[in-house]
């Protein structure tokens, strides 16, 4: 096991300052540890109040492990150890942006102890398609950012709507080109080349798959890329189908794995078996989910949500959780009016946000 980051605050104040019962705020000062035991813990209400004054351990997720790969139906470090990643995926950042700055990813990094953002580029829905010199250049920001705080980054082309991943090929291979060329060097990204196609068929989505990774590989040819299934990559279960299309016909590339999404109000055992039985044959990993119905709204349902992570966690599939934002949705992690207050937390975090705040404190044993 290495060394998980853990944050500690110091708070300096002077005897005579303190004698005098004067409301002062406490000068703060961060350090770092070498140990594998953790502080005492600082209880929720106290950790509410507190600054977002945070500095990493010396070990990151990215220092820990390296480089990944898929070795038979697992992620792997560069050790060649099975891992898995927890982590959050952000809205879309045409939209709140605003929810991804410094202070946030010090408190996703830091205090969350996450592994992983997902960073979510819409190509349609005012996104990509309407500026991608500006999209594109988000992407490496964001990049840049997560690299800084050892986190791995996944890059996320979320088409949706129209559902046919081919329809966007072109602007896949310029987008994934730029960004592949760019950051070729570091070792912490993964490229998901198609979010949700829906639709139209596995091999009609198949096809896309083998003509953007070799993009991919041309310009990053170690990098992990994660290709999305039938019907908003559920395996084709929403369209009555299940994963054995897939396990079946898989995508002539090496190095890839494929993706599930799930809602955990909307998506029940039927989904949760097909996972499984996947999970057992391909490699799996789970770039979306909520804890309430598909459209990330309504109740939350953490009973059946925590049935899917605690598989996860038997067969190492890694999962960023859908989503990093102050949108008014249940959810989004924050509270509306969040972004951009400087101030992200635990008293600002929804029902859904410390729910799963606590699952990705949680880490895996790499």
């Amino acid at each position: 096991m290495v060394l998980r980051r853990v944050p500690i605050i110091v708070a300096v104040a002077t005897a005579a300052l303190l004698s005098t019962g004067a409301a002062v705020a406490p000068t703060l000062s961060t350090t770092t540890i070498a140990t594998h035991e953790a502080p005492a813990a600082v209880p929720d209400d106290a950790q509410a109040a507190a600054p977002q004054a945070v500095s990493p351990q010396a070990v990151t997720p990215v220092e820990a492990n390296g480089q990944l790969s898929v070795c038979g139906v697992r992620l792997c470090n560069e050790q060649g150890k099975q891992v898995q990643l927890r982590g959050m995926s952000t809205h879309g950042t045409q939209w709140y942006s605003q929810c991804v700055d410094d202070t946030s990813l010090d408190t996703l990094a830091y205090d969350w102890n996450a592994d992983v953002m997902r960073i979510s580029t819409y190509v349609q829905e005012d996104g990509y398609e309407t500026d991608p010199a500006r999209f594109t250049a988000l992407v490496n920001q964001y990049i840049d950012m997560l690299s800084e705080r050892g986190l791995y980054a996944i890059v996320d082309w979320h088409m949706l709507d129209p559902g046919d991943p081919n329809f966007n090929l072109e602007r896949a291979k310029t987008f994934f080109t730029a960004v592949a060329e760019r950051n070729n060097g570091r070792n912490n990204i993964i490229y998901e080349v198609a979010n949700e196609p829906n639709g139209v068929s596995w091999q009609t989505i198949k096809s896309y798959h083998e003509q953007i990774v070799p993009v991919v590989r041309a310009k990053d040819p170690d990098a992990v890329i994660l290709l999305g299934t039938r019907a908003w990559s559920s395996l084709g279960v929403s369209d009555g189908a299940s994963e054995s299309e897939v396990v079946n016909n898989p995508v002539n590339a090496s190095n890839v794995m494929y993706t599930f999404h799930f809602y955990a109000a909307s998506h029940g055992q039927e989904y949760l078996d097909a996972l499984s039985r996947a999970a057992d044959r391909i490699p799996m990993f789970i770039t979306e989910f909520g804890t309430q119905d598909y459209a990330g709204e309504g109740a939350n349902d953490f009973a059946m949500a925590q049935r899917y992570l605690d598989l996860a966690a038997q067969k190492k599939i890694s999962w960023t959780n859908w989503n990093f934002s102050d949108d008014h949705r249940s959810g989004a992690v924050f509270t509306e009016g969040t972004c951009g207050s400087g101030s992200y937390g635990t008293d600002r975090l929804k029902e859904a946000g410390g729910w799963i705040r606590d699952q990705i404190r949680t880490p895996d044993d790499f």
